[in-house]
């Protein structure tokens, strides 16, 4: 009946990326913004202060992670969906973390910055 999104990195990409997501809401399709994780509370309270014309479409009252390892958490939640918008450098870890937790995952390009990077991706992948 909804998808619940999780956002991991809540920089500019990241805000822009969840309001994306969020404006595709119709009849048919319902979605809602339930967690995010950052590394960085201020960045957590911008992207949330830019999501104010979003009503009732995000909930995080009680499921905002801060922290290098806030990603971890998120995971744990009850989120269908999760955006990854980090610093490609940490992608794969944070993919390969999404799928074990059974998660569907939206992942900003470049999906690593190294060859290792790209082949943790595509083992996840499979």
């Amino acid at each position: 009946d909804e998808i619940k999104i999780g956002l991991i990195g809540c920089g500019g990409r990241g805000t822009g990326a969840a309001q994306q997501a969020l404006d595709t809401f119709s009849e048919t399709n319902r979605v809602k913004l339930t967690a995010v994780a950052d590394p960085f509370d201020f960045r957590i309270e911008q992207a949330l202060k830019g999501m104010g014309k979003y009503e009732g479409k995000v909930d995080v009252a009680n499921s905002t992670f801060v922290g290098v390892n806030a990603y971890k958490q998120l995971l744990e939640s009850d989120v269908d969906l999760v955006i990854l918008t980090t610093p490609p450098g940490f992608r794969p870890m944070h993919f390969e973390a999404a799928i074990n937790a059974g998660k569907h995952v939206f992942m900003e390009k470049p999906v690593a910055v190294d060859a290792p990077g790209v082949r943790r991706v595509l083992a996840a992948n499979k």
